[in-house]
């Protein structure tokens, strides 16, 4: 997609040629007297136009404008959820006209967030996915202009959002594939291509490798597949080696059969988007590419596929986790967290100031927190706060669950030192309670996104969240270097 920021006033957007002009407007717009202007004045005095944010005005070839078709859009206080609406709203007609040359533009001049959230909104609603087409249909929408009257303040906020674009697209093309074209090895493949042998590197472990390392409970989930699995370490190197990194641990399970304890067979093609937390951590470095920030990340990816046949692991097996840490698997269905905690012990080298877990975790979760904000655990009330207001200034919403100690007492175990699952009363909390024990005393922080990762039904895809909480977080003032 290719975006450019432009400054440009409604006078001048009058003159600009364009297939559709989106002119965004707040409640309380200042008077003028070019033609834009009048007709939106017109059209609120009538009530045709309303400043309320989602709420549109569709006009055919405006007497007067270059452009072929206007909207007007309000976006209320100009807030960026507000903004997201509004330009949701109007995308929806743009889709419809199949437009290719789009003009954006905001009637005043926007903040940094509200900028950010009207390239990001557009880029969303106008994603294609194609890699498994036999005659894959071209994105229709081909060139967007954003137009405001002041630009200059703004170019930073418009080079991280187009980066954000560049990351979350492809954290969606890789949740999206099917998982014969998302294996291990093609994820490995992956985040090798976004290797530029200066900032950002990547190193791929095989099974030798983690056998040697002792990651026990990684093993055992990838034993009944044919697949071998992966161990991805990305490394980007923006500041001195002497500035601790933040550590992202992505889930890679690139099929989830259930294993053993398989699941049931309607929507189990939904579980090649397992590996969403993996495809976020890949966007995260693409958008680091770009950005190429002063500061330092590391992103560890464990892959696998969780198949079933006679090698698999079964209910009842005590396997030994990186830690030294006994775990009975009663359920191969919870199977994330086994290769997650394996990821967490092997953070610990990095020497991280943070360590941000990101996974489709649990059913439980959806269950709690729906589609609309992932699910945030950690028992750091700093890192949980920034990246709750990382959440918020992204408009990629999270929402911070509890830790009390008293959920992990059904992870008790007999026969190891820990149980992999707990009752069904409070799953989200007792999955992330579990992973607690292997991060140690470092800063951690676990998003469950099983209920935001993907989309169901007619518009089944993947979201590419949480990449734009995660760079805000990474990016943003609060973020310790």
């Amino acid at each position: 997609m290719n975006f450019q920021l432009k400054t440009l006033g409604l006078a001048a957007a009058e003159r600009s040629a364009c297939d559709l002009l989106v002119v965004l407007f707040a409640e309380g717009q200042a008077t003028a007297q070019d033609k834009i202007s009048l007709l939106l004045a017109q059209a609120l005095k009538a009530g045709d136009a309303e400043a309320k944010a989602g709420k549109t005005l569709f006009v055919y070839r405006p007497a007067g404008l270059a452009a072929q078709r206007l909207v007007l859009a309000g976006i209320g206080a100009a807030s960026a959820a507000e903004v997201r609406k509004a330009v949701a709203a109007a995308m929806g007609q743009a889709q419809a006209l199949k437009v290719k040359r789009l003009l954006l533009c905001f009637a005043s001049t926007p903040d940094a967030a509200a900028l950010r959230a009207a390239v990001t909104t557009v880029a969303d609603a106008s994603y294609v996915y194609t890699h498994t087409h036999s005659k894959p249909q071209p994105r229709t929408l081909q060139a967007v202009t954003v137009g405001v009257p002041e630009s200059r303040g703004l170019k930073p906020a418009f080079a991280r959002a187009t980066a954000t674009v560049a990351g979350v697209e492809l954290a969606k093309e890789w949740a999206n594939r099917p998982g014969n074209h998302a294996t291990p090895t093609h994820l490995a493949a992956a985040a090798r291509q976004l290797a530029d042998g200066e900032r950002i590197r990547a190193e791929v472990l095989g099974p030798r490798e983690v056998a040697k390392l002792g990651m026990g409970a990684f093993m055992a989930v990838a034993q009944g597949s044919e697949q071998p699995l992966r161990f991805i370490v990305l490394r980007y190197n923006g500041a001195a080696k002497s500035v601790a990194p933040t550590v992202l641990v992505g889930k890679g399970i690139t099929f989830d059969s259930g294993g053993i304890s398989i699941k049931p067979a309607p929507e189990m093609d939904e579980m090649k988007f397992d590996m969403s937390g993996a495809a976020s951590v890949l966007g995260v470095f693409r958008a680091l590419a770009e950005l190429r920030p002063a500061l330092n990340v590391v992103g560890l990816i464990p892959a696998c596929e969780n198949l079933l046949d006679g090698r698999s692991v079964k209910p009842g097996d005590v396997v030994t986790s990186m830690s030294g840490q006994t775990i009975e698997i009663l359920n191969t269905d919870a199977e994330g967290r086994l290769i997650l905690c394996d990821a967490l012990t092997y953070a610990e080298r990095f020497k991280p100031r943070a360590v941000i877990d990101i996974a489709t975790l649990t059913g439980a979760c959806v269950i709690a927190l729906g589609a609309v904000r992932s699910g945030l655990f950690s028992a750091d009330d700093a890192l949980a706060g920034a990246l709750g207001r990382a959440g918020e200034a992204a408009q990629d919403l999270c929402w911070r669950m509890p830790l009390d100690d008293e959920y992990a007492e059904g992870l008790k175990s007999r026969f190891a030192d820990v149980a992999n699952v707990a009752g069904r009363p409070g799953g989200s909390i007792t999955a992330a309670k579990f992973l607690q024990r292997f991060a140690g005393k470092l800063p951690w922080a676990h998003l469950d996104i099983a209920g935001t990762a993907w989309r169901g039904g007619a518009a089944k895809g993947a979201t590419g969240r949480p990449v734009g909480l995660l760079l805000e977080y990474l990016l943003g003032p609060e973020a310790v270097r």
